[in-house]
């Protein structure tokens, strides 16, 4: 049992808070860190691969034995944050213990760790961090503090920023002038705070409303005309900021959440196959997360028989713009045309990592399933004269240990507000049927 001097909390990570962030052993102030010999183990087992989990296992290891040199690891070595790390190999289950948990697992091990060391120095002192609810819950049973990883979370999603306002009773005359001269100094309208660049607005009174978006640079509100893209036709005032969002050449990046049927996939792809001429490829992309967790070595076929169930969606968006034009019509033809020249190219997000985007119009479809570093890469990546557009329902999160807090789509929205080259629309109403937007609703 490693000898642990002094006061300070003693945490136990879990290997799942490492493959969400290779730098979190620098997260925890002046206190002591403690890495579970099961937990190298299992890192191990990451470190071959493309996704950012095999990244953040690469990263880690390379961190922790450059960070150690010559010392010991089981004996502790300080961080630049002013506390400890250490490598615990005390994995051994008691008789209580192996009553419990009969089965011997990498999970039930880490377990054993911080057990183990609750029992020398105190529960007071000793925390199980893993962002494995199930883990968690183990550890609290046995009457030892375990918490999720928060580092990166936002505070409250209810206070999200959706990107639009309604200001009431503003003046008719200015409604008058928005619509006839295109803009109004923001000096003009009275507000209850300073709005946020392209923030956008629905500014309306008894008799009359207009819609509009602040244009920082002018101080001035801009007036927004309700626009068609591609044959679609938006069907409220969410769609229509979304597309004058997606048409603006001055904002490179976009993102749009909502639920399902919103039409966030639907107003990004009729705003890049309108723009087409004015980029070398549209991108349509979206990472692949398996059913149940399951690698989708286990469906049948080829790779290419694999990945179509995931892409559906996406190809379904592109149908039913095309079913707005007769099949013979110039602009159907030319759908077929720029897909297969590879204009308009449909793609697990996996297959384009690494590239450089240059005057490309991207879109990131189920963006919620990223974590932030993976955002974070994607924009990075983008070169002169790229839009990058992230669309998602942040409540609905398909992968492990994200949550509607910590997804990457939530941290994008949530740091990029207030960004001249970003705009952002949060859709509300469903514009699929009536019985598809209930089902949203109420079940």
């Amino acid at each position: 049992m490693t000898v642990l001097a002094g006061t300070s909390k003693i945490f136990v990570l879990d290997t799942n808070v490492i493959l969400y962030d290779h730098d979190c052993i620098n997260s925890f102030e002046e206190h002591t860190v403690v890495i579970p010999i099961t937990v190298l183990e299992e890192i191990d087992k990451f470190k071959k691969g493309n996704e950012i989990i095999n990244f953040n296992a690469r990263e880690f290891s390379r961190k922790l034995d450059a960070m150690g040199g010559d010392k010991l690891l089981n004996e502790g070595i300080r961080l630049a944050s002013g506390g400890t790390v250490i490598v615990e190999t005390n994995v051994r289950r008691d008789e209580h213990l192996g009553e419990i948990f009969r089965e011997d697992k990498p999970d039930h091990r880490i377990i054993a760790v911080a057990f183990n060391l609750a029992k020398v120095y105190g529960n007071e002192r000793v925390f199980l961090v893993s962002k494995d609810i199930n883990v968690r819950m183990k550890a609290k049973s046995l009457g030892i503090k375990a918490e999720d990883y928060e580092t990166g979370k936002i505070t409250n999603i209810d206070e999200l920023y959706k990107g639009k306002c309604i200001l009431e009773d503003a003046d008719g005359t200015l409604i008058d002038e928005l619509f006839q001269e295109g803009m109004v100094a923001r000096e003009q309208f009275t507000l209850d705070r300073e709005p946020y660049p392209n923030e956008y607005y629905i500014i309306r009174n008894q008799s009359k409303s207009t819609l509009a978006t602040y244009a920082a640079e002018e101080k001035a509100f801009r007036h927004i005309q309700k626009r068609r893209a591609y044959g679609i036709e938006p069907r409220n005032a969410e769609q229509t900021f979304s597309l004058d969002a997606l048409f603006n050449d001055d904002i490179p990046l976009v993102t749009m959440a909502g639920k399902a049927g919103t039409g966030k996939t639907l107003m990004a792809l009729a705003a890049a196959l309108e723009k087409r001429s004015a980029y070398k490829q549209i991108y349509l992309a979206r990472p692949i997360v398996p059913l149940s967790n399951r690698d989708i070595g286990f469906l049948p076929g080829d790779i290419k028989s694999k990945l179509d169930p995931y892409m559906q969606p996406l190809f379904d968006n592109l149908t039913l713009i095309q079913n707005q034009f007769e099949e013979s019509s110039p602009e159907s033809k030319r759908i077929h045309d720029m897909l297969e020249n590879g204009k308009l190219v449909i793609t697990p997000l996996a297959y384009i990592r690494g590239r450089h985007l240059s005057k490309i119009f991207f879109i990131i479809d189920e963006a919620q399933n990223l974590t932030p570093h993976e955002v974070k890469t994607i924009i990075t990546r983008a070169g002169e004269g790229t839009k990058v557009v992230f669309t998602g329902d942040p409540y609905q999160i398909d992968t492990p240990y994200l949550d509607s807090r910590s997804n990457g789509l939530t941290i994008l929205i949530d740091k990029m507000k207030g960004e001249p080259l970003y705009a952002h629309v949060t859709l509300e109403k469903g514009e699929r049927s009536k019985l598809a937007e209930l089902a949203s609703n109420i079940l």
